[in-house]
């Protein structure tokens, strides 16, 4: 199943293509944009755009894409270790005495192997908040095991759909948006993608 939002433009300026892409935390549907809080990227940033277009030669295809993904995490390569090495770094950081952190905005958090990373990072004295709508398999303050998680449930006038995920990396943040759940339906078998968002003034908006 693909669950991906992605759009490719392909537009010819001054006799050249130029590729722009949209990346999306949620669908364009016109009842559901009456009610969610979703993100959306439009980009001309070619590390995107090219990466983006492997995703739709994969989708026509078939095929893997020949070189791996550096910019995008994509469902059925390398989504989930992606995001396992992000908070791996996350708990190396911890186990230095560093500060390390995680803010992590997400639908639903089912996912065995990803609940274990957490507990893990937290243990390590990773500081974990999470904004969880809907399915929360997670069990936050347990001491020894997830005392330095928080969770929280926004309920407010718009339905929250928007998937965030923030990672402090030393004070660098790096911050990826997402069409992903943390479940294992989205993480193991469905072809999802996270983004990274580059620019300095959208990353504060964020």
């Amino acid at each position: 199943k693909v669950h991906s939002k992605l759009a490719l433009v392909r537009r010819i300026e001054e006799g050249h293509p130029r590729l722009y892409s949209y990346l999306g935390t949620g669908n364009f549907h016109e009842d559901t944009a009456k009610i969610y809080s979703d993100f959306g990227l439009f980009t001309a940033d070619q590390r995107l755009c090219g990466e983006v277009s492997a995703v739709f030669t994969y989708l026509e295809n078939i095929k893997p894409p020949k070189d791996e993904f550096k910019h995008l995490l994509v469902g059925k390569f390398n989504l989930r270790p992606g995001l396992y090495a992000l908070i791996d770094h996350e708990i190396a950081e911890a186990k230095q005495g560093r500060p390390a952190s995680m803010i992590l905005k997400l639908n639903s958090l089912e996912d065995r192997g990803i609940i274990s990373k957490l507990y893990e990072a937290s243990a390590a004295g990773v500081k974990i908040k999470l904004i969880i709508r809907g399915i929360c398999c997670l069990v936050p303050g347990v001491p020894g095991l997830s005392e330095h998680i928080e969770i929280v449930s926004i309920v407010d006038r718009f339905l929250e759909h928007a998937r965030v995920f923030v990672f402090h990396n030393g004070g660098q943040e790096r911050i990826f948006l997402s069409s992903a759940d943390w479940m294992e339906r989205n993480l193991s078998f469905r072809i999802e993608t996270t983004f990274p968002v580059y620019d300095p003034d959208l990353k504060a908006e964020i």
